[in-house]
């Protein structure tokens, strides 16, 4: 099945909760209401024509105006895949996992929530996975302003590029 057929289904029964398709090339995605993403998502995974049982992956994406949560889901089975989105607000992104769904979730929501601050309502660990547990902020913003210092010692980091002025004085 192509993903605008998939799309198709989910408007059909998802309705106003299924709140834009777009057709981008190479990979049409739908954009759904964060209330409705368990339920979608369950939708994809459980209906035998669809049979979505993979998550390939789960990321975040931070834009000037709000947080963005993208799922790659993937159908063995049928061999058809889809793109979900969910949009959140820059100020607490917050969003219900879907580990119990695709336990591959697990840690890709664990990175989300450590790089982007995004979290995810019912997770069953959800604590950082790269950063210190005290490292203050997320990273991967936009808006993050990393400390001079992290416990005394400096996150100032040197640039290895030697320019071409440099170059021609040895």
């Amino acid at each position: 099945m192509e993903p605008l057929q998939i799309y198709g289904r989910l408007k059909e029964r998802f309705g106003d909760r299924v709140l834009e398709t777009v057709e981008k090339k190479p990979d049409p995605f739908v954009v759904i209401e964060p209330q409705a993403l368990v339920d979608v998502s369950r939708y994809l995974r459980d209906d035998p024509e669809l049979a979505m049982d993979c998550l390939s992956n789960e990321s975040g994406v931070d834009y000037k105006d709000r947080v963005e949560v993208v799922y790659h889901v993937f159908s063995y089975r049928h061999r058809h895949g889809a793109v979900l989105k969910v949009r959140l607000p820059r100020e607490k992104p917050r969003v219900a996992t879907v580990e119990s769904i695709w336990n591959s979730a697990n840690w890709m929501e664990r990175e989300i929530f450590d790089l982007m601050g995004v979290t995810f309502d019912g997770h069953s660990d959800l604590r950082r996975i790269l950063m210190p547990e005290d490292w203050p902020g997320h990273p991967l913003r936009k808006d993050f302003v990393e400390p001079p210092e992290y416990h005394g010692i400096s996150t100032v980091r040197e640039s290895p590029i030697v320019r071409l002025d440099q170059l021609k004085k040895k």
